[in-house]
């Protein structure tokens, strides 16, 4: 059974930090693609970051580029995004997800981030 458990979502004033985490069980990062994507009040998934299947090559929406940055632990299973510079726009619930031939099958809970003065 694959579990994926993101966290570290919180309040932040504009210009701070955050470092997402996601959790996985069930899958090794390794074999599927794994993204973040997130969705603010309102308005429809954006994909954020991630890494394609093999666990080498990066995505980043070019609204983060240069501000987010995107790794794991392979020991740990784990996947983390670091979140730089935020901004009120970052505000949304941030999700992990599995990308297979199946489309985005495994999802976290999500996490919410505010950006906020």
């Amino acid at each position: 059974q694959v579990h994926l458990v993101d966290a570290g979502g919180g309040f932040v004033h504009p210009g701070g930090p955050l470092r997402l985490s996601c959790a996985a069980s069930g899958l090794a990062f390794i074999d599927y693609s794994i993204y973040w994507v997130c969705q603010a009040q309102g308005a429809c998934l954006e994909w954020v970051s991630g890494f394609r299947t093999g666990g080498v090559t990066t995505y980043y929406a070019d609204s983060v580029k240069g501000r987010f940055t995107i790794s794991r632990d392979n020991a740990k299973n784990t996947l983390y995004l670091q979140m730089n510079s935020l901004k009120s726009e970052d505000t949304a619930v941030y999700y992990c997800l599995r990308y297979s031939s199946g489309g985005m099958d495994y999802w976290g809970k999500g996490t919410l981030v505010t950006v906020s003065s």
